[in-house]
């Protein structure tokens, strides 16, 4: 009876699936949340197929994507879904009646600002409580697009076209959308739930049937025109829709079995904390981290895939000529479960939320980039404590890694096997440090945490700071060196002057990729 209890919770949203929910034991807000997707998916099919843009026009399928999206989050949120409809209107008066030099301002303090006051009552008013289906998610998507949309709208408007980026320019809005347009691309069934945030340009050109047409020309012209693909009809994405399905049995199946069975709540258990080894508190933490993710895969996977069953996400031809249709893919799994550097596993995980940050924060501050591009992922995350240890932690073991990578990396480059040995002590590495990272995210709480860490004696801190400082202090004399070398030599000469400032102003162009947003 107790198991029953807490798969109901107090939910707002809709009880028609309540006898479902008790049978398979699952909390009724999940169930919700997978008969709304697998609806989506069939809805999708549907309005690839009878909703085509040959059969409908323009502002009927806006109307057809918004209204099932609004029916979405009523039934899974019951009135909570007031709060998400109450900041896209807000946001779309922001964008019609405010100054259009400061629109995307003023659209990123009230959506950020809404999304933290919601995030606030959660945690500090309903003491960590869910009442229902946890509605932050889809307003922490629609967060992302209201303000995507605002500052692509600010390049349209507002800047030159020299003043932009390539990329900038490409996705520029020039026209304020239309109220339907904007609750269209906000509310749409295909990515209101779980998202991904995908930008305004694209989704017009799919609402509109341009989207597979103009992606099959852009790569017809980097071909000088001879390939040929601008000219077969549009592509079905039957297949890749197969293969993400495919990919979702898996995960499912892999969290009926694998994840219910590794609570990671166990990490903390006192029993468990105080008689088992640190060895197999360490496994258990391992295992049970490594067992976590399927959820989130599925969830993206299946999010891609009802994308891609309407139509949507078709990203162009790959290097073998075949449709790829991962333009708003948010997870690469085997990039995660493969990956030796915290960067690497990072920039594979909600890549689309990378992508964001990197569009309305990192390529526009005009200084502290990097700090503030990771305040402004904390606060979207939200106020648990737990999320801002993970953050906290991230920062030490990012800088160790970086300076271990360039200590040491280059020893192992010349022979195959050593390379080899490299490649698998750095993937353990990685996969232990994220595990280590990651568990305040999901522990949420201040006391969980710190249980946890003291479980674990803190192992990952300590070790990541004196790699750190230990590696720093055996490069700085050489750098000491050179600096002394040419300071020396601009004393010399006006030559060695300009010749020095330029061997040391060079190096900071090629470690711009390592600035990519994590």
């Amino acid at each position: 009876m107790g198991e029953s209890a807490d798969t109901t919770f107090n939910t707002t949203g809709s009880r028609w699936l309540l006898p479902v929910s008790e049978y398979l034991r699952f909390p009724l807000d999940q169930v919700n949340f997978l008969a709304c997707q697998l609806f989506a998916l069939i809805a999708a099919f549907w309005f690839r197929l009878y909703l085509s843009p040959g059969h409908a026009n323009p502002l009927v399928r806006h109307a057809v994507a918004a209204l099932l999206g609004i029916a979405f989050l009523i039934f899974c949120f019951g009135w909570y879904s007031a709060h998400i409809l109450t900041v896209v209107v807000a946001s779309y008066l922001i964008i019609i009646q405010a100054d259009i030099n400061n629109v995307h301002r003023y659209t990123m303090v009230t959506a950020m600002g809404y999304l933290t006051a919601c995030q606030v009552s959660r945690v500090f008013i309903f003491n960590y409580g869910i009442l229902s289906t946890d509605f932050s998610g889809p307003l922490m998507i629609v967060t992302q697009k209201i303000t995507t949309l605002a500052f692509q709208l600010h390049d349209g408007m507002c800047k030159k076209p020299e003043q932009l980026t390539p990329e900038q320019r490409l996705l520029s809005i020039n026209v304020r959308p239309s109220f339907i347009e904007y609750l269209s691309y906000n509310l749409n069934f295909l990515s209101l739930l779980v998202g991904p945030c995908n930008d305004y340009n694209d989704y017009i050109d799919f609402i509109e049937g341009r989207h597979i047409g103009r992606r099959l020309r852009r790569h017809s012209g980097t071909c000088n025109g001879q390939n040929g693909f601008d000219k077969i009809p549009d592509p079905s994405p039957l297949l890749a829709v197969c293969q993400k399905l495919l990919v979702c049995s898996g995960c499912m199946l892999t969290f009926l079995t694998v994840t219910r069975a590794l609570p990671i709540s166990y990490n903390v258990d006192p029993h468990f904390v105080s008689h088992a080894p640190f060895l197999t508190r360490l496994t258990y933490a391992f295992f049970s981290i490594q067992a976590a993710r399927p959820k989130f895969y599925f969830a993206w996977t299946l999010a891609d895939a009802v994308n891609n069953a309407a139509g949507y996400g078709f990203l162009g031809m790959d290097v073998n000529g075949k449709p790829s249709w991962d333009l708003i893919c948010n997870v690469n799994i085997l990039g995660i479960e493969t990956a030796t550097s915290f960067k690497t596993f990072i920039d594979n995980w909600n890549i689309r939320t990378g992508i964001w940050l990197k569009t309305v924060c990192y390529d526009r501050a005009p200084k502290h980039r990097l700090a503030l591009t990771f305040l402004l992922s904390a606060l979207w995350h939200g106020v648990y404590p737990g999320y801002y240890f993970t953050f906290l932690t991230a920062i030490p073991i990012t800088m160790a890694a970086r300076t271990v990578r360039k200590s040491v990396r280059h020893y192992f480059l010349g022979f195959r096997g050593l390379k080899l040995g490299y490649d698998v002590l750095t993937w353990a590495a990685t996969q232990l440090a994220i595990c280590y990272t990651v568990m305040p995210f999901l522990l949420l709480a201040v006391e969980s945490t710190l249980v946890y860490y003291r479980s674990m004696y803190f192992h990952v801190h300590i070790i990541s700071i004196l790699a750190a400082i230990g590696l720093l202090r055996k490069h700085k004399p050489k750098e000491l060196s050179a600096s002394t070398t040419k300071t020396r030599s601009s004393t010399s000469s006006s030559s060695s002057l300009s010749s020095s400032c330029s061997t040391k102003c060079q190096p900071v162009h090629p470690n711009n990729n390592n600035n990519k947003v994590d």
